[in-house]
């Protein structure tokens, strides 16, 4: 299980995956996709971009100053798309999932969605709009519900900004404290991930990276 550290998570870990043996023990043959999760092997992949590239314009914000995208190296329009998601081997008992796109070099979050139905394994491109119905979504570190493309300032260093986007694999949903005055927000999020990981809630985690810099190519 990625998301946890030390011999005692380790141990947990295996101890999950011996009991789901246990459990088709009892119950009869498993299927193919049965003996995949109870094997572990949890990831995400994207149709948008492969992991430790540069992240395409499609998913870049748009920042017009003198009628020009500054949040581009070259001045291009973004298209501040979310990008396509897809995973594999959801761990068993899982009941819902979360995304999340956070920029570590700025530790900023530019998206967050929650109570993904079990089912679901993919999010089209453009999933991170407003109002979608894939999930709930947060305000973003920007103050705006749902996906904030890239925008690292190209004169504060470092220029190149590492992007990851998460999936969490968890057996419950996530109530999150909110009102009209006070939406749920990224550290709203946050603080009910660390909760959900110290009552060992989340299964299992999978990450995919990117990279991406508004200073222009030498």
């Amino acid at each position: 299980m990625k998301i946890y550290d030390g011999t005692g998570a380790l141990f947990s870990g295996r101890m999950f995956l011996a009991m789901g043996a246990l459990v088709v023990g009892l119950l009869g043959t498993a299927s193919a996709e049965d003996n995949a999760r109870f094997h572990g092997g949890f990831k995400v992949s994207s149709a948008t971009f492969e992991s430790y590239s540069t992240l395409p314009i499609s998913m870049i914000d748009n920042y017009a100053v003198n009628g020009v995208n500054a949040c581009s190296s070259n001045g291009a329009p973004g298209g501040d798309q979310s990008p396509e998601l897809s995973w594999t081997r959801a761990p068993w008992g899982t009941r819902s999932f979360v995304v999340m796109a956070f920029d570590e070099t700025a530790s900023f979050t530019h998206w967050g969605m929650y109570n993904i139905a079990p089912d679901v394994r993919s999010l089209p491109a453009n999933a991170g709009i407003s109002g979608s119905t894939y999930g709930a979504q947060i305000i973003n570190d920007d103050g705006s519900v749902g996906y904030e493309g890239p925008c690292p300032p190209p004169n504060y260093l470092p220029a190149i900004h590492h992007y990851v986007f998460t999936v969490y694999a968890l057996d419950m949903f996530l109530d999150l404290p909110a009102s009209t005055d006070f939406p749920a927000a990224a550290e709203t999020l946050l603080h009910a991930l660390v909760t959900a990981v110290a009552q060992g809630h989340v299964l299992d985690s999978a990450t995919i990276n990117g990279f991406y810099s508004t200073a222009p190519a030498t």
